[in-house]
């Protein structure tokens, strides 16, 4: 085979849907091959030619605008663009534009169609239906990645979960020994008029004062470690390794200014190694401070990270994700119930948005709500007052944003008694106004974090017997649940992001994630059903008969698939240092994950056309 050829198969064998063809197949294809190259300005694809072809552009850039000039489709190295025959019949609705000057190869639909027949994974690239096509997306795109480790590269304040605790080194032995065990602790760190001068672990106290035999009255000064090796709070974790490895240290103090702040120890490297839900659950529970807390909120982007490249599915990462926000937030009402003293009466804390579905990914905005029992007084008003201020502030300090909308138990209207609570939704169903519902709808997906849970079962019961069969109510969910459209055009094509910002991106949260999630909501409630995850909310939908099989089956793999790329994203954020975002660039997707993201959203616009035509406001 010429060089020439031999490159272009090479090429053509590294993208998909070619990629599965076999080598015999790719070898014979470059010959059915024409080339065709575009200048920049020119149109594209040259429709005074007469042969239907496949285009796959080998290099430059394409963008494809409809009439009103919006970006709907930008092709690069890589991509296919295949025109059916609904586009065909309206190709002057399209403009494409090679902005770059372009190479492009043609494959006749004649030809083909022949590939197809000569191979039944490649026909079925085009052929299969939609669900079959994203489940089979689903699976490779969490196949394709893999296993990364960047631990190395965190300051070692990252890794410690409280903040050190400090004696004077005149105390006792048993007085020392005495606070290591109220403060569950098996090192201290002790100092001489507000210098630190030593520290002291459990092994020391074995050593060099049970085992020896020494008086437990001496001064703990006896039995320390002095002349210690200490590193900056900003250490790199890899460089505070040496230290201890060198120094063949387990306790290496961190140090601000001339203040201790922190202890690392073997401990907390191995626990970080090997970064596990559970052992964050459990430093969270150790945490006595805001700080504390805030410093293991820090490892969520980290822990989002591995459970993206360890395949974990995007339904397991929320869950995940928002099992250790609730323990972040249980923990702060214990700190806050410490604080303050015992609640007056009953009360339940309650997460909604995200948190509340168990689909967060790290550091999300806060909403939260707290209803309080009906024995309230009004000097019980202050108490909650502060107990609320303490817990948002506090989760706000660890990365959960203030509420935009204000939905958080800190406003005094987010925070009544049960009988309000009743008021509330007994108003938003039987008076629903679109402006009210549009800023209330998080709070139809409530879930009881902390407190009193039977306040919050009993309120829900209610709320679910007046939604249920409510055509009127739900008519105008559905109305709110239709404002958020994806970003899918006429012809099936994307239309983007155009804003100085976040130019030639995908909104897949907004457009894509929340469209399904108010879809799920609308029949949630509608039907009584008490679930608040989305993926739950649409399999009960199914089990009462309320959606099709095939419609239920769509929706789970369109949201599973949109929520894949998601958060394949944000890991490639993370891992470049940056922040989290939903924005998602469309050169980032091959031709074929364009296709499967355009199945995706063809099934919402097909769910959402279903409830338009089912549901009419009255």
């Amino acid at each position: 085979m010429e060089i020439e050829l031999v490159e272009i198969r090479d090429f053509i064998a590294q993208h998909p849907p070619f990629d599965v063809l076999s080598d015999d197949l790719i070898n014979k294809l470059p010959k059915y091959l024409t080339i065709r190259y575009f200048r920049q300005g020119s149109q594209f694809p040259d429709l005074s030619v007469k042969n239907k072809s496949l285009y796959i552009i080998r290099s430059g850039a394409i963008e494809v605008r409809n009439q009103d000039q919006q970006l709907i489709d930008k092709l690069a190295e890589g991509d296919i663009y295949l025109l059916d025959e609904q586009v065909d019949e309206n190709a002057n609705e399209l403009k494409g534009i090679c902005v770059e000057d372009s190479l492009v190869y043609l494959l006749s639909y004649e030809q083909l169609d022949l590939l197809k027949n000569q191979s039944v994974e490649f026909s079925s690239q085009f052929n299969r239906s939609i669900n079959e096509r994203l489940r089979h997306a689903v699976q490779f795109s969490q196949s394709s990645e893999m296993r990364d480790l960047s631990a190395m590269k965190l300051e070692v304040c990252d890794l410690t979960v409280r903040l050190p605790v400090v004696i004077d080194s005149s105390v006792s032995i048993q007085e020392a020994a005495k606070v290591m065990s109220d403060e569950y602790v098996s090192s201290i760190l002790l100092t001489e008029e507000n210098r630190l001068v030593g520290l002291l672990t459990d092994k020391d106290i074995r050593r060099r004062c049970v085992a020896a035999g020494l008086p437990y009255h001496e001064p703990v000064s006896t039995i320390m470690s002095n002349n210690l090796e200490t590193v900056s709070e900003t250490t790199l974790l890899s460089e505070a390794l040496l230290v201890m490895t060198r120094n063949k240290i387990n306790h290496l103090p961190l140090m601000k200014g001339d203040d201790a702040v922190g202890i690392l120890t073997t401990s907390d490297i191995i626990r970080h190694l090997s970064t596990s839900p559970t052992l964050i659950a459990s430093d969270i529970y150790q945490a006595n401070s805001v700080d504390a807390l805030k410093r293991i909120s820090n490892k969520l982007p980290e822990l989002q990270l591995q459970l993206s490249l360890s395949c974990s599915t995007a339904k397991h990462i929320g869950e995940v994700i928002s099992s250790i926000t609730d323990s972040i937030t249980a923990r702060l009402l214990e700190l806050a119930e410490a604080k303050f003293g015992t609640p007056p009466v009953d009360y339940v804390w309650l997460a909604g948005g995200s948190q509340a579905r168990n689909e967060q990914t790290s550091h999300s905005d806060q909403d939260n709500a707290i209803i309080i029992s009906n024995e309230i007084k009004p000097e019980h008003n202050e108490y909650f007052e502060k107990l609320a201020n303490f817990v948002c502030d506090g989760l706000n300090e660890c990365g959960y944003v203030y509420c935009p909308g204000e939905a958080m138990a800190s406003n005094t209207k987010w925070r009544q008694p049960v009988s309000k609570w009743y008021e509330y939704f007994s108003h938003w169903i039987h008076s629903p106004e679109p402006k009210a519902l549009m800023l209330s709808s998080i709070f139809f997906d409530l879930r009881p974090v902390y407190g009193e849970f039977s306040l919050f079962f009993e309120l829900h019961d209610s709320v679910l017997k007046q939604t249920k069969t409510n055509e009127f109510f739900i008519s105008h969910m559905v109305a709110n649940a239709l404002t958020h459209q994806p970003p899918l055009g006429f012809f099936r094509n994307f239309v983007m992001v155009n804003d100085d910002k976040h130019k030639n991106t995908l909104d897949v949260k907004h457009r894509g994630i929340v469209p399904i999630v108010d879809i799920a909501r609308v029949f949630a409630l509608n039907n009584g059903l008490k679930e608040t995850n989305t993926v739950e909310r649409l399999e009960a939908a199914f089990e009462c008969k309320a959606l099709s099989e095939e419609m239920y089956a769509n929706l789970i793999d369109a949201l599973e698939y949109i929520g894949s790329l998601r958060i394949r994203h944000q890991a490639k954020l993370i891992r470049s240092g940056l922040e989290a975002d939903n924005y998602l660039p469309i050169k980032e997707l091959s031709g074929l994950e364009k296709n499967h993201l355009k199945d995706s959203f063809s099934i919402i616009k097909t769910m959402q056309q279903f409830f338009e035509s089912r549901y009419r406001l009255q």
